[in-house]
């Protein structure tokens, strides 16, 4: 059951929100913010327990005719889900328990608390009727969001209290997200038909999704490369165009599937994971070490 559970939680999307929240951090450092243990930390574990429920409670709310797990008994679905919600019930009042500490301490100003709560309704939005955007093909633009946007945006917040214009960063990390979670759905792409998932792949189709993946690519460095104009130094995010060869891949790769190729999906989804991620750590290192 444990084995289950961690895996319908999705270490990974755990350990993404992990070093995108220490980017966020990490920009603060970069500007010469004092540096708040209490406030890092803290948001650092209610940011893991949102993305934790974001994903278990998106698997409790499956249609039945949606298996959580191959070969399952309709006893042990149930007393899988009901451990899922368990759990995602217990995190969600711990983070509240968080943010009230927070708020006590007067560590928790008014954006924070905007991005923090914006923060609660994705997870809802996300994963709960009536809304539950995973079910209605905007699940992947969702978690993109929460993962690249607003995760980094409550670490900044919690250690600097208001904004600044290298968030703007967040833009073309949320793009390179975006496009790696699009790359997720291909190798379920047949699966997801039968069961009538509605992803974004599933409702708009490979040939209008293809395109959208590589916009979103090409977008992403635009903006790295027109960050002068935002008033960002190329001296400063030159790290990130360290991943360019292996986005460059990831389009080539998708684009020789969609013509025909044999798929290598475990390649392209490597390469997706790596140009989000390796991206991520750079910027990251560059902030936090300057």
């Amino acid at each position: 059951m444990f084995r289950n559970l961690l895996r319908i939680s999705h270490p990974l999307h755990i350990l993404l929100a992990a070093l995108t929240y220490v980017l966020g951090a990490s920009i603060a450092n970069y500007l010469g913010k004092s540096f708040r243990s209490d406030s890092f930390w803290f948001g650092f574990g209610a940011a893991l327990l949102a993305q934790m429920s974001m994903d278990l409670l998106s698997e409790v709310f499956r249609l039945d005719a949606e298996p959580l797990e191959e070969g399952e008994t309709r006893r042990g679905r149930l007393a899988l889900r009901n451990n899922a919600l368990y759990i995602s019930i217990a995190s969600l009042a711990v983070d509240a328990v968080i943010a009230f500490i927070l708020y006590y301490n007067q560590r928790l100003g008014f954006a924070a608390f905007i991005f923090i709560f914006l923060s609660l309704l994705f997870v809802l939005a996300y994963s709960v009727s009536p809304f539950r955007l995973v079910s209605r093909g905007f699940g992947e633009l969702t978690l993109a969001l929460h993962l690249a946007y607003i995760i980094p945006s409550i670490a900044f917040l919690l250690q600097a209290s208001n904004f600044n214009r290298l968030l703007t960063l967040m833009l073309p990390l949320t793009a390179l997200a975006f496009a790696y979670f699009i790359i997720l759905g291909f190798p379920a792409f047949a699966t997801d038909r039968k069961l009538g998932r509605r992803t974004l792949l599933v409702l708009l189709g490979w040939e209008r999704v293809v395109p959208l993946h590589h916009g979103l690519i090409l977008f992403a460095y635009l903006l790295f490369v027109a960050s002068p104009v935002l008033g960002l130094s190329l001296t400063l995010i030159w790290p990130a165009f360290l991943t360019l060869p292996f986005a460059i891949l990831q389009i080539l790769l998708l684009r020789n599937i969609s013509l025909g190729a044999r798929p290598n999906w475990t390649l392209l989804t490597v390469t997706a994971l790596a140009v989000f991620g390796l991206t991520s750590y750079f910027l990251t290192l560059t902030f936090w070490l300057r």
